[in-house]
């Protein structure tokens, strides 16, 4: 099952609107909806995402750059900042999901922090597991307005690229079920273990 919503040609609401840039927010209705904007920010999504897991497969960009809230904002804004005022900035508003805003930015650093010093200095994980603990934990600080999901599984496939050696290289095959998927991040959010997960996403071969 994909991961993609079920948005239909819902349009969107007054808050949406308000938070589109500009050059958006005065294009054609017919781009305005839900479903046109998740198109276009898909695309956005495919093509970020595929160049820099690239330029990680070839070394071009590393972990210690990858895993810092730095990068992880950068890559928000280029994955949404053609559509979004929000693109890139950290969420302000208390949710029912992820960390009170105030430690938003101390909890990322802090757990990429821990993360990294894990892969070093520990033989526990693989290449494939590292990227997924590094997808749940920034999906549970739910460091952004919107977009946390899809982004942390751009972030995934990049600190998976960077982290793999060899001439055979994989990536993650995100087409899973909706529902189990999202089990399993309500699952690390109570134990903060990403075993399950790095076992229920698969892995593929990478095709530059």
């Amino acid at each position: 099952m994909s991961l993609r919503p079920p948005y239909g040609a819902t349009a969107l609401d007054f808050d949406e609107l308000e938070a589109l840039t500009p050059a958006v927010r005065y294009a054609p209705v017919s781009l305005r909806t839900k479903a046109a904007i998740y198109d276009i920010e898909q695309s956005f999504e495919e093509r970020i995402g595929d160049s820099l897991t690239d330029r990680a497969v070839v070394g071009s960009i590393g972990l210690d750059l990858i895993l810092t809230r730095h990068f992880i904002s950068l890559l928000h804004h280029e994955m949404y900042g053609q559509l979004w005022t929000w693109a890139g900035t950290y969420r302000r508003r208390t949710t029912n999901i992820g960390v009170d805003p105030a430690y938003i930015q101390t909890e990322l650093q802090h757990s990429l922090d821990t993360i990294r010093y894990r892969w070093r200095h520990t033989t526990d994980w693989t290449a494939a597991q590292l990227g997924i603990a590094v997808h749940a934990e920034v999906a549970r600080i739910h460091p952004f307005f919107d977009g946390n999901g899809r982004s942390s599984r751009v972030l995934a496939d990049i600190v998976f690229g960077a982290a793999q050696n060899g001439r055979y290289v994989e990536r993650y095959e995100w087409q899973v079920n909706r529902e189990q998927y999202i089990q399993l991040l309500r699952a690390y959010d109570r134990h903060r273990n990403s075993a399950d997960l790095a076992a229920f996403i698969s892995v593929e071969e990478w095709e530059e």
